[in-house]
């Protein structure tokens, strides 16, 4: 029996009760996500201080930040699917060296983006303005961040592996770190306090990537020193392709769907500066603006993410099912109140970044309109993470394509020849498409994956002695 007892105990995403599991995995994570979109929106504020050009040159940046962290991201969460889904199954010799390929593959991935920002910066900044003062300033923005990116990937694989394991606390810490250093060092280095030289849009970037650094050096003493349910060791590893490949069978359709809203943004910037440099920057503004309301849900799903990996390979379904009840319900609410918020004060919303007269004019119609599509977000999100924790990465991808480019972009060129104000309703009708699909994708996973998922025999083991213990 004490055998028995040992198995209860021995994670709690298998045995304690899910609304509370997820809110006590889910909170941290979503306050540090909150953490983060307000240094998105602090960064832009300060950077907006110098002038609309250097607005501008963050903005055209974007795409590349988004993409470096669409690989850093997306490789953790294949890190995370792999590692919960084992230690799931009771295979803890494969969840550890899952997480050892773990921290090999964040240095690959940093390695491709230094050769990006050394040999390409400045051709991607060049496609999208004529201005010198853009041109350089995001030139050097976008090398900063890409060559010295090895902080941003290391730190978010070691994030994603303790969550695997259920702990939520030291990943909050991290990205806290992180966010506030950032915080802290931007004014410092943008505009030249304390004796540091002031370096106008290269600051942000050099205040991003310490900061960066910082959190990483943090997450690899807390994983190194720490006691954790899995253990990242050196000695005697020998790299094993079928981990790789098992960690980006996941990883690689997230990486996709995470890399299609950098394409998303590129392809709007494009059809946007026929009308005005203006609305560009409006677009970037937006894109920091939504971040504080799509960032808390990105947290839910962090917290959910390893509660569904464990129960699927631990074949516990009601647990499963009562976890996306949830999610789907405090997503949705949690929308709302974002589609609230920007009907109600748009132009306030906008004042922020020292917007002009005429950014507010577009602005506001464009804050209202955009906005639309945040509910219907919240279910396709929670579905894609449903279909990631399952290992099937390929339906969250097919989800984000429709919503951010099969359906987004075409719309929003055929819409633009109508007006700029136009454009805006292509998110909320691409919207309506992913919802429809990701619906019935979810109805096929359910009735294939979840609804007929046997009972594992380790689930009957911790089932029966939960019986006797209640009894």
């Amino acid at each position: 029996m004490e055998t028995i007892k040992t198995e209860i105990k021995e994670n709690k995403m298998g045995t304690a009760p899910v609304g509370g599991l997820i809110a006590g995995m889910a909170v941290p994570a979503m306050f540090s996500m909150m953490v983060q979109a307000l240094y998105n929106i602090v960064d832009s504020f300060f950077v907006a201080k110098i002038s609309q050009e250097a607005l501008t040159a963050v903005s055209l940046a974007f795409p590349i930040q988004a993409l470096l962290v669409a690989f850093g991201v997306g490789t953790g969460v294949g890190i995370n699917s792999l590692v919960s889904r084992r230690l799931g199954e009771g295979r803890r010799k494969e969840a550890n060296s899952a997480a050892t390929h773990g921290l090999l593959l964040g240095l690959v991935n940093w390695a491709l983006f230094a050769l990006f920002g050394l040999f390409f910066a400045r051709q991607f900044i060049e496609g999208f303005s004529t201005d010198p003062t853009v041109i350089e300033d995001g030139t050097r923005f976008v090398q900063i961040v890409s060559i010295f990116s090895f902080g941003v990937f290391v730190e978010i694989n070691v994030e994603k592996t303790l969550q695997a394991t259920g702990n939520m606390i030291y990943p909050m810490v991290f990205q806290l770190i992180g966010a506030l250093t950032s915080l802290i060092l931007d004014p410092i280095f943008i505009f030249g306090w304390f004796g540091v030289p002031a370096m106008g849009v290269p600051g942000a970037a050099i205040a991003n990537v310490l900061a960066q650094c910082i959190a990483m050096c943090v997450s690899l003493t807390v994983l190194m020193k720490k006691k954790h349910e899995i253990e990242v060791n050196f000695r005697g590893f020998r790299l094993d392709f079928k981990i790789i490949r098992d960690i980006y069978a996941v990883g690689i359709p997230t990486i996709i769907m995470q890399s299609i809203a950098s394409v998303m943004v590129m392809g709007m910037n494009l059809i946007l500066v026929r009308f005005t440099d203006t609305a560009v920057a409006l677009f970037g503004i937006y894109f920091k603006l939504q971040s504080f309301v799509f960032m808390p849900v990105f947290g839910l799903m962090q917290g959910m993410m390893p509660i569904l990996g464990y129960n699927y390979g631990a074949k516990k379904q009601p647990r499963m099912v009562q976890a996306i009840r949830i999610g789907l319900v405090v997503s949705a609410l949690i929308m709302a109140a974002g589609v609230l918020l920007f009907w109600v004060m748009p132009a306030r919303l906008l004042l922020i970044f020292e917007a002009s007269p005429e950014m507010v004019q577009i602005g506001v119609p464009a804050l209202q309109i955009i906005s639309l599509c945040f509910v219907p977000a919240a279910v396709g999100i929670t579905f894609s993470t449903v279909f990631q924790a399952l290992g099937k990465g390929i339906y969250s991808l097919a989800i984000s394509l429709l919503r951010q480019m099969i359906v987004l972009l075409p719309a929003a060129h055929l819409l633009a020849h109508i007006s700029l104000n136009s454009v805006w309703y292509a998110f909320p009708i691409a919207e309506i498409f992913s919802l429809a699909a990701s619906l019935l994708l979810f109805r096929h996973v359910y009735r294939g994956c979840i609804r007929t998922m046997p009972e594992s025999s380790s689930a009957a083991t911790v089932r029966l002695a939960a019986d006797v213990r209640d009894q």
